[in-house]
């Protein structure tokens, strides 16, 4: 964790916002909150953040709508969102991942869970690559910029989708079972299902349009960049 790690709360509740600000306090992150999008676009203007908590549904927008401005924003797209929900059915969860959410939290939480996703998702927000770029075909990779181009346009990927694909295009050929792509891209202390997987490859798939066909689906199995 970065001293530098800012965190922004969206959240309409004032015991579980006062909860989650004094938790992460707690942890050295510095922290603003707020109870609506008015005032989280004010504080998105100023600051700079490494993530977002938001809630799903606030007294003047959603946590769908919220995603979808962060993912829109230039400065703001390439900060991981944390959804937090009590619509914990799989297709809510599903609409809050095609949002751009990278990852989701149903109420009620247990703490350390929450912790444990804050920290997986910073955590890949710091890794490091040996290689600046991969290029392969109308792909490119920038590495260090975080920035993903097809036929050099730049496209907006999520952290995880993007984490995703430099997992399975350092490999190139070799499959990438879901279990092994949630412990390596999530962390094993994050339990997530498969499904969860699949619909960050589907959206990731989608982003990338003419090379989505490089990314195969090996039936019962898992994932892999195809072979070079």
């Amino acid at each position: 964790m970065s001293e530098k790690d800012r965190i922004l709360i969206i959240e309409d509740d004032s015991d579980i916002r006062e909860i989650l600000t004094l938790q992460l306090k707690l942890k050295n992150y510095n922290v603003d909150s707020t109870e609506n999008f008015k005032e989280a676009k004010n504080l998105m203007s100023q600051y700079s953040y490494s993530l977002f908590l938001v809630d799903r549904m606030l007294p003047d927008s959603t946590g769908i709508e919220i995603c979808k401005y962060i993912r829109t924003d230039s400065k703001l797209s390439s900060s991981p969102i944390i959804l937090v929900t009590a619509m914990g059915e799989p297709d809510n969860i599903v609409e809050g991942l095609d949002a751009g959410a990278d990852d989701y939290i149903v109420k009620p939480f247990d703490i350390d869970i929450l912790h444990a996703r804050v920290r997986a998702q910073l955590r890949k927000n710091t890794k490091e690559s040996s290689n600046n770029t991969f290029e392969y075909q109308s792909l490119k990779i920038d590495f260090e910029k975080h920035e993903v181009y097809v036929e050099s346009q730049l496209i907006q990927l999520t952290h995880t989708e993007f984490e995703i694909l430099v997992k399975i295009t350092s490999q190139p050929g070799i499959v990438f079972s879901r279990k092994k792509l949630i412990q390596e891209i999530l962390g094993e202390e994050v339990h997530v299902t498969n499904r969860t997987i699949d619909t960050h490859i589907a959206g990731l798939r989608k982003k990338l349009n003419t090379a989505s066909n490089y990314i195969e689906t090996i039936r019962g199995v898992g994932y892999r960049f195809k072979n070079l």
